[in-house]
């Protein structure tokens, strides 16, 4: 198997309700256009071990269909402001393919289990500058189950995400002034700072 995709992911995250406008991004620093919205219908199914050996790790491992980078894909824990993501083709199997669970083994030996699946859909938007992508903002609407037991009432909220791109400031300062203006569009328009720090854990009550 070829090597796997990598990202690191900085991005931030926000709750909105099913009614709230999008922002304008025309205050946000680098940022001089912004794309049409791309409409991507997401399902993903997240796994781990009975003891929770990924989570206890910090790594989460999915296999999702759907949207340009659908496949397996394996978060790492978070370093700084970051987080590694390994991505790899999906393949003919619904088992992890041999790279993936020799990567996981290092943090979990005993079988996976069925954890949540989430569906979303999401459109995605590219803030653009003079040097390329500065961002993608996506708008989420999310449908999460939880798996480990039976009969499992789905949650259902609506989130936004901002990820840097590669024509993001590459330092703190100018990342901090991003985001800084960031959530001063999203506070326009009654957005908040998300309550919970993945759509896993949402997913899972947490």
């Amino acid at each position: 198997m070829s090597e796997p995709s990598r990202t690191v992911e900085v991005e931030r995250k926000y709750d909105v309700d099913d009614s709230t406008p999008l922002p304008s991004w025309d205050a946000i620093p680098g940022v001089d256009a912004v794309t049409a919205g791309e409409v991507r219908a997401l399902d993903a199914r997240y796994f781990d071990t009975a003891t929770a050996d990924l989570a206890r790790s910090g790594v989460a491992l999915r296999r999702r269909t759907g949207g340009p980078d659908e496949g397996w894909h394996v978060k790492g824990p978070r370093t700084k402001d970051g987080r590694l993501e390994l991505g790899w083709p999906l393949g003919e199997s619904e088992e992890p393919p041999a790279a993936v669970a020799a990567l996981i083994a290092q943090w979990a030996t005993d079988p996976l289990l069925p954890l949540a699946r989430i569906e979303n859909a999401r459109t995605a938007y590219l803030l653009t500058g003079p040097a390329g992508v500065v961002a993608e903002f996506v708008d989420d609407h999310v449908r999460g189950t939880d798996l480990r037991a039976a009969g499992g009432s789905p949650r259902e909220w609506r989130e936004w995400e901002m990820e840097l791109g590669p024509a993001a400031p590459a330092d703190d300062a100018g990342r901090e002034a991003f985001f800084a203006a960031v959530g001063r569009a999203v506070a326009e328009v009654g957005g908040r700072e998300s309550r919970s720090g993945s759509k896993l854990g949402r997913a899972l009550g947490l």
